[in-house]
């Protein structure tokens, strides 16, 4: 009979075996791949996947350290402080907590721990409905300059000279909070009539700073003008990706809305959305990005704020209940390190406003030690879409994907020169921005995809 330090031999000179094997064994790299942590939400199975050939698994066993919690139960029994095989069966996680899995060889030596968190499920109402998006931006974005010619010919350029570049946000001018293009238009003209100056208050990156101009008289269009074109305002087409009941409060897009010219985020200080139908498709093509074409409707039971631009989407509040017609209920989520490669299902409308399931892949889950918005990537596999869109195309951001009955985030990119193939978010990171708590049971109840901006205005 071995003696421990026998023992402790003989493990050594297995990893060590492992180790060198794992080079070139599948096997031995299933071993080694096994996550350190797990987790999982009430209901779930505790599964390790070892490629091991039976007579070698059969070596090890499942030891789960005790605690009083209950959390984890193998058919029907708890299975807090007892040693099982890997051909018991696996354990359900039963309640919410914490448990210590070690693998271990022999049924004595550990060689590995596991750590399972259990958390409450949370459950959703998957979106796929089309909206329009009205959003408003904080001041007025700054997205083109030009020259001003004044009755003599005189060419000036007042904004560029003042330090105003593309990108910059104006947030107020002599003190006056500017929240719209004409607003800002008539200012300027009131002013250079005065014969006075204009000191604005500019945001840029984060920062503010102020700066002083003097309109000049254009000769093109008998109004005063600095030199800049600017824009209040973006709208487009997107999808919802989910909506959760208790709170009111949605995601849509997965991606964060950027104005058009300067390629900036928009603060946002006020918008909405609304329904939207789809009227027609332009589909994608390698190197041109295809898109919805859609209208909006505003209708009652169909409309929300947005109270959030963030690199996860848009975020605000639904006004009044919406329902799937897809699923009678609500579906849970996929935690972060529970979504996998393989097949999956993308939610969107591709005429008026019905919501349709395609097939698609997920070919890889991204590592992510913080979030990010693009933790998938995503292929179309089903016929019809690949015929009627070429793949992924804008409008498309925000469709959620579900994978084997559970929301595991939306659709956000499209790859330019492979529009069949795309980025996805995570609902995890998603739902962080609603202030949702993950595990919080309900009552039943590439390149960015821009969205299409309005006309600048010429100041």
């Amino acid at each position: 009979m071995l003696s421990y330090q026998g023992y402790r031999k003989a493990v050594g000179l297995l990893i060590a075996a492992l180790i060198v094997a794992a080079t070139f064994n599948p096997h031995a790299k299933s071993f080694f791949s096994l996550p350190a942590q797990q987790r999982v939400t009430v209901g779930d199975h505790i599964r390790f996947n070892l490629k091991f050939p039976q007579n070698l698994l059969n070596q090890f066993s499942l030891y789960v350290e005790p605690n009083q919690q209950n959390v984890l139960l193998l058919n029907g029994t708890d299975i807090s402080g007892k040693v099982f095989s890997f051909f018991d069966g696996w354990p359900v996680a039963t309640s919410p907590g914490k448990a210590n899995i070690q693998i271990r060889l022999f049924g004595i030596v550990p060689v590995k721990n596991v750590k399972v968190e259990v958390v409450p499920q949370t459950k959703l109402v998957p979106g796929g409905h089309s909206v329009g998006v009205l959003l408003h931006s904080e001041g007025v974005i700054v997205v083109g300059q030009s020259i001003v010619e004044d009755k003599n010919g005189t060419k000036f350029n007042p904004a560029r000279e003042a330090g105003i570049e593309v990108g910059d946000v104006i947030l107020s001018i002599n003190g006056q909070q500017v929240t719209s293009d004409e607003q800002v238009a008539k200012i300027i003209d009131t002013a250079g009539k005065s014969d006075n100056k204009l000191k604005l208050s500019v945001k840029r990156g984060g920062k503010k700073f102020s700066a002083d101009i003097k309109p000049v008289r254009c000769r093109e269009t008998d109004r005063f003008r600095i030199g800049l074109y600017i824009r209040d305002s973006a709208a487009g087409v997107g999808t919802l990706s989910f909506y959760d009941p208790g709170t009111g409060k949605y995601g849509a897009l997965g991606h964060v809305i950027t104005d058009a010219d300067t390629n900036q985020p928009i603060d946002v200080s006020d918008g909405r959305i609304v329904k939207a139908s789809i009227q027609g498709i332009q589909a994608g093509r390698s190197g041109i990005p295809g898109e919805k074409i859609g209208m909006f409707i505003n209708e009652q039971d169909f409309s929300g704020t947005i109270e959030k631009n963030t690199k996860y989407g848009i975020y605000g509040t639904l006004e009044g209940k919406l329902k799937n017609p897809l699923y009678s209920k609500m579906l849970p989520i996929a935690l972060a390190d529970q979504v996998k490669t393989g097949p999956a299902e993308m939610l969107t409308v591709l005429d008026g406003e019905k919501i349709e399931k395609f097939k698609v892949e997920i070919k890889r889950v991204l590592p992510q030690s913080v979030p990010d918005s693009k933790g998938l990537i995503v292929e179309v596999t089903d016929s019809r879409l690949l015929k009627r869109t070429g793949g992924i195309i804008q409008g498309m951001s925000g469709s959620p994907l579900i994978q084997e009955g559970k929301i595991i985030g939306a659709v956000t990119h499209v790859f330019i020169n492979d529009p069949a193939r795309g980025y996805g978010c995570l609902i995890e990171w998603m739902l962080k921005e609603t202030g949702t708590k993950i595990g919080r049971q309900l009552e039943s109840g590439g390149n960015k995809n821009p969205l299409i901006s309005s006309i600048s205005l010429r100041l």
